[in-house]
């Protein structure tokens, strides 16, 4: 019994170690709409909540409060699961978005801080799910992770649709989602191929694409991600993601010495720069220091 109090103990120490100061909101703030710094070191006024009962869509997860973004992106999601419902006959699901006054998550992502990232789940809702459902939500791959190919059982075209459909809005910055699915959206296009260059190959979004939109305009203190390299990231490209034999493609992630570093067409190697100290901008450490 000592034993099991100890470990209690450790985990809810360690917790309340690392949890993160940002999850201590319950509400935005009432300041005008504004995202502040970078995607992955920043925060947001005047977030907005998305309706958890709208059109085209529902929230998973919602006890986790992380349904808040910037009014830009509640207006992206609206748009986008209207089309969806019209012209795909679906609902689609909504993860992760933003923390009721942005920040840090204290799991699951490094970015999602300024209320401009969303993930939408390639599960899709023809019949709505029940509230068990959204609050307990099982994934849909479109990957086989052990063999590194398209999961040819639970691939269907809307999924194409659905992110061309994202990543031609004009508010849309980035796409990220898993290689092989990268390659499959690759190998459908036929001319129309602008759009393939905002989706992006990246570990982990086998199960969802997370949806990244750009700064608004007007938002100073905003910080963009530069672009995306040219090209429709195709062939050799997406190719080179392609994990070595020697890796075990079922959980192979991408090395740690190469996160967020994006590969261009024309690259063989990539050369990795050691990260400068974050500091957290002046107006999000305000709102911290205010709370207090």
């Amino acid at each position: 019994m000592k034993m099991t109090w100890a470990i209690f103990l450790t985990l809810f120490w360690s917790f309340s170690l690392f949890a993160s100061p940002w999850e201590s909101f319950s509400q935005p703030n009432r300041l005008s709409p504004e995202a502040i710094g970078s995607y992955a070191n920043g925060c947001l006024l005047g977030a907005k909540a998305l309706p958890l009962n709208g059109h085209g869509y529902q929230v998973l997860r919602s006890q986790n409060k992380r349904y808040y973004g910037h009014p830009n992106t509640i207006a992206f999601i609206e748009r986008l699961s209207s089309k969806a419902r019209s012209e795909l006959r679906t609902h689609i699901l909504i993860g992760d978005m933003s923390l009721p006054q942005g920040g840090r998550f204290s799991s699951g992502h490094t970015s999602h801080q300024t209320g401009l990232d969303a993930d939408i789940w390639f599960r899709l809702a023809d019949t709505k799910l029940s509230s068990a459902q959204l609050s307990l939500p099982k994934p849909k791959t479109l990957v086989d992770m052990s063999a590194y190919k398209l999961s040819s059982a639970n691939w269907d075209n809307r999924h194409f649709r659905l992110v061309k459909m994202a990543a031609q809005d004009n508010e849309v910055a980035r796409i990220f989602v898993h290689p092989v699915i990268k390659d499959k959206l690759c190998s459908l296009e036929g001319a129309n191929r602008d759009w393939l260059r905002k989706v992006r190959p990246w570990w982990g979004h086998n199960y969802h694409m997370h949806v990244r939109l750009r700064c608004p305009q007007g938002d100073a203190n905003c910080v963009d991600q530069k672009p995306p390299p040219k090209g429709d990231g195709c062939g050799a490209e997406v190719a080179s993601w392609k994990p070595a034999k020697a890796h075990n493609v079922k959980t192979y992630r991408g090395s740690k010495t190469n996160t967020k570093v994006e590969k261009s067409a024309t690259s063989t190697t990539v050369k990795v720069k050691s990260k400068p100290k974050k500091f957290l901008p002046r107006q999000c450490t305000q709102l911290i220091d205010h709370s207090k």
